[in-house]
């Protein structure tokens, strides 16, 4: 299978280079390139970036001069990728918040599913709390979870990590149509649904370490309510 990792960077100097280290020891598992969207980051990311070289895989480096936020970041490195015609395309953060080594568990667990997109879970693991989530985070997941799965139909444990494994027909999706935000993961998953697309997750284990986190929590919250409201609309159907 071949496998292409989408790393959306924003200030990640501190982390980059460790993560595409770790990246680097799942060529076993198909990996073949690498992306990295540096989204107008203030300090060296993209310099350490470019002066980083691994025989494991291609690496490419996508700048944005301006931040324009985790969507607009995704979008870049999803075009880039898609341009490779590749098989499945991994979404790995840049802080090292989710570890790359669960990406083969998680390539396994879409194949054999017969799945198009799926979500690596902080909660179905039964570890977020232990692997630091805040309690507030695991609170507010938990409340929004209950109306993202009605409204989606879903039994999924957690919507927000950004873990995410596309397979061909979600690499189709429309994804400039899509949020610029940190909502735009949200309204992928959305998207397969309206599309008949099958989304499920798997178990990721969970660390908040010293990475700095740029999200909102009320702001997102509005974010998400307003995703479902647009989906109970119609908004992401196929047009």
């Amino acid at each position: 299978m071949k496998v292409t990792v989408v790393i959306p960077a924003y200030n990640a100097a501190r982390h980059i280079e460790s993560v595409l280290e770790r990246v680097g020891g799942l060529a076993s598992s198909g990996l073949t390139h690498v992306v990295v969207v540096d989204d107008g980051s203030r300090d060296d990311t993209a310099r350490r970036v470019e002066r980083y070289s691994s025989s494991a895989f291609r690496l490419s480096l996508v700048r944005r001069r301006n931040n324009g936020g985790y969507g607009a970041a995704m979008k870049d490195g999803l075009a880039r990728a898609c341009a490779d015609a590749p098989e499945l395309v991994a979404c790995i953060h840049a802080d090292g918040q989710y570890a790359p080594e669960a990406l083969p568990g998680l390539i396994g667990e879409l194949s054999r599913r017969g799945l198009d997109l799926l979500q690596g879970s902080r909660i179905a693991a039964g570890t977020a709390l232990q692997g630091g989530m805040p309690l507030y985070k695991y609170v507010g997941n938990a409340l929004l979870n209950r109306i993202e799965n009605r409204t989606l139909s879903l039994s999924m444990t957690d919507y927000h990590s950004g873990y995410l494994l596309y397979g061909p027909r979600a690499l189709a999706l429309p994804f400039h149509d899509l949020s610029d935000s940190f909502d735009f993961d949200l309204e992928v998953i959305a998207s397969a649904r309206a599309r008949g697309l099958s989304v499920g997750e798997a178990p990721v284990p969970t660390h908040y370490g010293d990475e700095v986190s740029h999200l909102n929590p009320l702001t997102y919250g509005l974010r998400v309510l307003r995703v479902m409201w647009n989906y109970r609309r119609g908004r992401y159907d196929a047009a």
